[in-house]
């Protein structure tokens, strides 16, 4: 099978078993799903969805969050993984959203990523779920996944695994596509002892195809 055509027949199951994957983070605005993201690095999105509501309460905006402090902020976040880099992240994020973009969370890769605590993915996170733009945010499922299916080749590192991605999945699709192969990756196809039984990707698989 070529790799385009492997690429049509997987997009396709994905739409029609999947066809309402969205983030599981809980958010109500792009300043609170910014926040979100960066906590979730390296961390469940259970895990901080379990911190945020009462974060949210006591630093409800930008101008909130940009006043408190290290002891303040970190309280609330002590249970989420490098609780103290992210404290200061978030506390750096939010005076520099005021200081460089008017308190808005912006809406491209390249002003995003300067934020503390902002990465690729992240960024790519934000520009497709809140702006609605083309993006293809990789984390570890989204790496594990694509490599174990063959839809990324050689991939060393998660922007060598998004181009290939992006070169090949419709621009209109890439935002979901990012949810699909997150999906797929936090409760099937799972880092140790992927649920090969019940997984119903497998005769595209290659990972499945080296095992059989």
């Amino acid at each position: 099978m070529e790799l385009r055509e492997k690429y049509n027949v997987i997009l396709d199951w994905f739409e029609r078993n999947m066809p309402d994957a969205a983030t599981e983070l809980n958010y109500s605005n792009p300043y609170e799903l910014l926040v979100a993201v960066i906590l979730s690095a390296q961390c469940t999105d259970k895990r901080v969805n379990l911190v945020t509501p009462a974060l949210f309460k006591m630093y409800p905006d930008v101008v909130a969050l940009s006043k408190a402090t290290f002891e303040e902020i970190e309280p609330f976040i002590r249970s989420v993984t490098f609780a103290n880099n992210k404290t200061r992240h978030l506390i750096g994020m939010a005076k520099m959203l005021l200081e460089k973009f008017e308190g808005e969370v912006p809406d491209t890769i390249e002003d995003l990523v300067e934020l503390p605590g902002v990465g690729r993915k992240t960024a790519n996170v934000i520009v497709s779920v809140v702006f609605k733009k083309p993006g293809m945010a990789v984390d570890t499922h989204v790496f594990r996944v694509s490599n174990r299916l063959g839809l990324t080749k050689d991939s060393k590192t998660p922007l060598q695994t998004e181009i290939q991605l992006v070169s090949y999945i419709p621009q209109e699709k890439l935002a979901i596509a990012h949810h699909w192969l997150i999906l797929h990756g936090r409760y099937t196809c799972v880092a140790r002892n992927p649920k090969c039984a019940e997984c119903q990707l497998t005769q595209w698989c290659d990972y499945f195809q080296s095992i059989a």
